[in-house]
């Protein structure tokens, strides 16, 4: 066989429906018989049309509630803090293993009492937070989150 003598063209000719019973898809044209679907244009009808009742859409029950897209931001307490110092941030807090990753969303709220004097770098904190930071002779400063650095392989 050369390249040359290849047929190209498909063997299927184009099926010929509803031109009589010997053609295969006669009569019918394969719709069956009566109702919406076998009438000219029933593509037309919306996705999830069930003819004239209640679409699926609107029958099945929907989920309760609303999921934010937006990550928590981890909880630290202040109380929590006496055992650092110098300068805290997110990497010092995920080394005190006081959140999960050192990119993560930190949020230090005011709880018990705080004594140790510690320069405050995270994304946010409560007033009161911030009173009882600056009451123990420390600072806090507001940062961007961490983002990760690509690697390339």
């Amino acid at each position: 066989m050369k390249y040359n003598d290849l047929i190209v063209e498909k063997n299927t000719r184009p099926s010929r429906k509803g031109r009589g019973i010997s053609a295969g898809q006669g009569k019918t044209a394969g719709r069956g018989t009566k109702g919406q679907k076998a009438r000219t244009g029933h593509r037309k009808m919306p996705a999830g049309f069930m003819g004239g009742q209640r679409a699926i859409m609107q029958a099945i029950p929907k989920l309760k509630g609303f999921k934010s897209i937006h990550e928590k931001a981890e909880v630290v307490y202040t109380d929590r803090l006496n055992d650092l110092s110098g300068k805290v941030d997110n990497f010092a807090l995920a080394e005190a293993s006081l959140i999960s990753s050192p990119f993560a969303k930190v949020k230090v709220i005011s709880r018990g009492d705080l004594t140790a004097k510690i320069e405050l770098e995270t994304q946010f904190a409560s007033k009161t937070a911030v009173e009882a930071i600056k009451k123990a002779g420390g600072s806090f400063k507001k940062v961007a989150i961490l983002q990760r650095t690509k690697t390339e392989k």
